[in-house]
């Protein structure tokens, strides 16, 4: 897929340089990099004084040192799972979830500068200039929740030119895992989807049907679910 070569090759740019025997570690078939040089992991230390005898539990403490808040990048070619696998992220790691497509339609929605913009383009049948997309997801980015908690941006960039746009915005992420499925998979998938319009809920004909005949009846399928997407 296209698609997903291009994003991989979009965010080589923004991985952090290897640092002593820092290396990638394969975890089947994702590649987590290690953390960036000076990030501060989570450690829990009892407050304890050594050579003396333990304190009484009541009096026990845990301390934990801060950590810093985890930024991530996920990319992926379409059906290859990045709404799944962001879902399982966020549940655990408690991150802000990104998605450029839905701030894109957000922005535009609630009428901001850059969403008035956008939809001239749109309206024209062109593409939105990656200057404008590339403001709004900076803005995201730097919002307070995001700073705080860390974010988990999807599908974003997806173009070397949008890749240094970040770079040059200073926005580079701890983690970039490329969710890489083979093709035919991928076919499968995403000619065998369907989508609720009532209740916005993903189904496939093949592995996760329509509970009964009513849903079955109005569900409908993406205009880019097709073998030649």
């Amino acid at each position: 897929m296209a698609s997903s070569t291009a994003a991989a090759a979009a965010v080589t740019s923004l991985l952090p340089p290897p640092v002593g025997a820092e290396r990638p570690v394969p975890q089947g078939r994702l590649l987590f990099r290690a953390s960036r040089a000076g990030s501060r992991p989570l450690r829990l230390n009892p407050a304890r004084h050594h050579g003396l005898s333990p304190a009484p539990r009541a009096a026990k403490a845990v301390e934990a040192g801060k950590a810093d808040p985890l930024n991530v990048m996920i990319a992926g070619a379409p059906a290859s799972g990045k709404g799944t696998q962001c879902e399982l992220i966020k549940a655990k790691y408690g991150l802000v979830h990104i998605s450029a497509g839905d701030l894109l339609r957000a922005e535009i929605a609630t009428g901001t500068d850059n969403g008035k913009q956008a939809k001239e383009f749109m309206e024209k049948g062109q593409l939105v200039p990656d200057e404008i997309v590339v403001n709004m997801v900076k803005g995201r980015l730097l919002q307070p929740d995001a700073q705080e908690k860390g974010w988990l941006l999807d599908g974003y960039p997806r173009s070397y030119s949008q890749a240094m746009a970040l770079e040059t915005l200073g926005i580079r992420p701890d983690i970039f895992i490329l969710l890489d499925v083979p093709d035919e998979l991928l076919v499968e998938r995403v000619v065998g989807r369907r989508l609720d319009p009532e209740t916005g809920k993903i189904y496939h004909l093949k592995y996760s049907p329509p509970e009964n005949e009513e849903i079955a009846s109005r569900l409908t399928q993406r205009f880019d679910d097709t073998e030649e997407k």
